[in-house]
């Protein structure tokens, strides 16, 4: 697990993933023009809007999936 801390809605926080979802979402962050914390905030607030895990963490977890597995489908 490796760890980054960020500020969410003016709190700071720290998330733990493995480098395999940190991997998926530099390579995410680096084909936007966003920041590493816009990125991460823009994930936050789907999250909340989609009201579908309370987990920050857990959320990012399925995004990377999800997001790996619509790019391997697309060859």
């Amino acid at each position: 697990m490796q760890k980054r801390s960020i500020s969410l809605l003016g709190h700071k926080t720290s998330l733990a993933l493995e480098p395999e979802f940190w991997a998926v979402i530099d390579r995410a962050v680096k084909e936007t023009d966003m920041s590493f914390a816009g990125f991460i905030a823009r994930l936050d607030a789907q999250r909340i809007e989609e009201k579908s895990l309370k987990n920050l963490a857990s959320y990012i977890r399925v995004w990377a999936l999800n997001r790996e597995t619509e790019r391997a489908n697309k060859f």
